[in-house]
C-alpha cells in the first residue's frame, strides 16, 4: 500500500478515536441537542453547535485559501428537495433511536445496547435504500433546484470568503454573548467529564484535521450501505451485482496527500470510502470504549422495555434510508456541509428541525411512559 493511504488510514483511525472520546466525555449528542430543544426547551447544547459551526466556518475557509484542499468537498451536489425530506425523516429517526450515525457509535463503544440496536437499524435502511435508489433518484431530479451551484457563493457568484469569514465571526460574536451570561456551561459537571463547549472546539479542530488530511469532513454513512452489500453478497453474490446501486462510485477525488484519485462507492469493495471512512467507524467507537473503561462505566444492559427496542431499531432504520435519501447524515451535514455554506447541507437542517421536533413528540408519548415504568 501507498504511504499516503497508510498516513490516510491512521489519521483516520485517531480522528475517530479523538471524536468518540471527547463526545463521550462530554456526551455530545446531535440528536440530544435538538432533543433537549423541542422536549425540555434547553438550549445549551445547541448553542455549542453554533460554537462549532462558527469557528469552522472560519478554519474551513482558511484551509481553502491555502490551497490545499479543493472545496466544495466530494459527495456534495446541487441542492434538490429531496435534501429537506431526507433531513426530515433523519430527524425523526435521530431522536427515536437516542443518538445520530456518530451518536450511536460513541455510545455503543460505552456499552450502551439501544445503541448497538440503533446500528442494526441504520444498517439495515442503508440497504434497503439500494432497492429503490433509481425510483428515488428520478425523485431527486424532479425536485432539483433550478441551479448547478453546490454553495451559496457559488450561487450567489461571490468569492466564499465574503460569506463564509463574516458569518463565522457573526456565530462565534454570539457565542462571546452566551459565554459572558453564562449560559454555555453544564452545571454538575463530574471529574473527567469535559463541558460541552470544549467538545465543540475539538470536534471543530478534529474536523478540520480531516479536511487537511483526507482532503473532506468526518463522514461515515456510506460504508453502512457498504457493510449491508457485504452480508448480502455472502448469501447471494448475484443480487447485489444485479443492484445498480452497489455499482455507483459517486467518490472520484484527489486527496491532498497525494498516491493517486481515490474512488469508491456504496458496493461490498474495499475502495476509497472503506479507506476513508472505516479508521473512522473503528476509531470512534474505541476512543469512547477507552473513555467508559478509564472512568469505570463501561457496562451493558440487555434488559429494555419492549417500546425502547422498537424505537432504537425503528429510528436506526429511518436513519439509515433517510442519509441515502439525503444524501447524507447529520455529521456530514451540519460539522461539515454547513462551514462551507452548502446549499444541500442547509436544506437538509431546515428538515432536520420539524423531523426532530416529530421524533421528540413520538418519543415523548409512545416510548417515554413504558422506560419510566
Amino acid at each position: 500500500m501507498q504511504t499516503p493511504l497508510i498516513i490516510m488510514l491512521a489519521v483516520g483511525l485517531l480522528l475517530g478515536f479523538g471524536a468518540g472520546y471527547v463526545m463521550h466525555r462530554s456526551d455530545y449528542c446531535v440528536a440530544g441537542m435538538f432533543r433537549d430543544l423541542f422536549l425540555f426547551r434547553r438550549t445549551l447544547l445547541l448553542k455549542t453547535l453554533v460554537l462549532l459551526v462558527g469557528l469552522s466556518l472560519v478554519l474551513f475557509e482558511l484551509v481553502r485559501l491555502s490551497g490545499l484542499v479543493t472545496v466544495p468537498f466530494p459527495f456534495f451536489g446541487p441542492p434538490s428537495g429531496v435534501n429537506l425530506v431526507g433531513g426530515f425523516l433523519f430527524g425523526i429517526g435521530m431522536v427515536l433511536a437516542g443518538g445520530c450515525v456518530v451518536g450511536t457509535l460513541y455510545k455503543l463503544g460505552a456499552g450502551r445496547f439501544p445503541s448497538l440496536l440503533a446500528l442494526v437499524g441504520l444498517i439495515v435502511g442503508s440497504t434497503l435504500y439500494a432497492f429503490i435508489h433509481p425510483a428515488w433518484a428520478a425523485f431527486s431530479r424532479m425536485f432539483a433546484l433550478p441551479t448547478k451551484a453546490v454553495t451559496l457563493p457559488q450561487l450567489l457568484s461571490l468569492p466564499p470568503w465574503l460569506l463564509t469569514i463574516p458569518t463565522g465571526c457573526l456565530l462565534l460574536g454570539c457565542v462571546v454573548v452566551w459565554f459572558r451570561q453564562g449560559t454555555l456551561r453544564q452545571n454538575g459537571v463530574v471529574d473527567g467529564y469535559l463541558q460541552p463547549w470544549q467538545a465543540a472546539l475539538w470536534l471543530a479542530l478534529i474536523g478540520t484535521v480531516s479536511v487537511l488530511v483526507l482532503g473532506m469532513p468526518m463522514g461515515i454513512t456510506t460504508s453502512y450501505s457498504k457493510a449491508g452489500a457485504v452480508a448480502l453478497q455472502a448469501f447471494s453474490p448475484e443480487l447485489v451485482a444485479g443492484i445498480p446501486y452497489f455499482q455507483l462510485q459517486p467518490l472520484n477525488y484527489l486527496p491532498p496527500l497525494g498516491g493517486g484519485p481515490l474512488t469508491g462507492g456504496p458496493g461490498p469493495a474495499l475502495d476509497g470510502v472503506a479507506l476513508v471512512q472505516f479508521p473512522l467507524i473503528i476509531g470512534i467507537a474505541a476512543g469512547s470504549a477507552l473513555s467508559a473503561l478509564l472512568l469505570g462505566e463501561w457496562r451493558m444492559h440487555l434488559r429494555l422495555p419492549w417500546r425502547q427496542v422498537v424505537s432504537a431499531l425503528l429510528g436506526g432504520l429511518l436513519m439509515g434510508l433517510a442519509s441515502r435519501m439525503a444524501p447524507a447524515c447529520n455529521i456530514w451535514h451540519l460539522f461539515g456541509g454547513l462551514p462551507i455554506l452548502a446549499m444541500q447541507s442547509l436544506l437538509f437542517l431546515a428538515g432536520l428541525l420539524p423531523g426532530a421536533w416529530l421524533g421528540g413528540l413520538l418519543l415523548n408519548r409512545l416510548v417515554m411512559p413504558a422506560v419510566a415504568e
